[in-house]
């Protein structure tokens, strides 16, 4: 075997010792993101480890509007399960920040962005049918 192959296989075989020990971090296949309270401002909750631990906290009574929160995180964000065409949905807190994310045109259950609800309380309210119908959630 030549050196410069066995240097390579030698270095090779350190580095898969270091990876099995945990000194040497593995790539990550897809990192996703962290954030706390207002850093999670406008992200979307699928992009992030949030979504990990969320529950629903509160919901509608008319079409099942939902605040979902993250306790690791604390963000909430709203879901619209089964949304008519053309829906929003909006999230809120009691500091006064607000997102409005679109439905699918078409209808079909959507997420908003996720708001600060740390120390804060957040609601979502869903509008439907050229804004004729609303629905919100209790605060959380």
């Amino acid at each position: 075997m030549k050196s410069s192959t066995k240097s390579k296989l030698s270095v090779a075989v350190t580095a898969a010792a270091l990876v099995a020990g945990g000194l040497l971090g593995a790539p990550a296949a897809s990192a996703a993101t962290s954030c706390l309270g207002s850093t999670c401002n406008g992200l979307n909750p699928a992009n992030t480890v949030c979504q990990n631990d969320a529950r629903t906290v509160k919901d509608g009574a008319i079409r099942g509007v939902e605040l979902r929160y993250s306790p690791s995180c604390r963000a909430a964000w709203g879901r619209f399960p089964n949304a008519p065409r053309d829906s929003k949905l909006e999230i809120k807190n009691s500091q006064g920040k607000k997102y409005t994310t679109n439905g699918p045109s078409g209808g079909g259950t959507f997420f908003s962005v996720m708001i600060n609800d740390k120390d804060v309380t957040a609601w979502a309210c869903a509008t439907w049918d050229n804004n004729d119908q609303t629905e919100c959630t209790g605060g959380f």
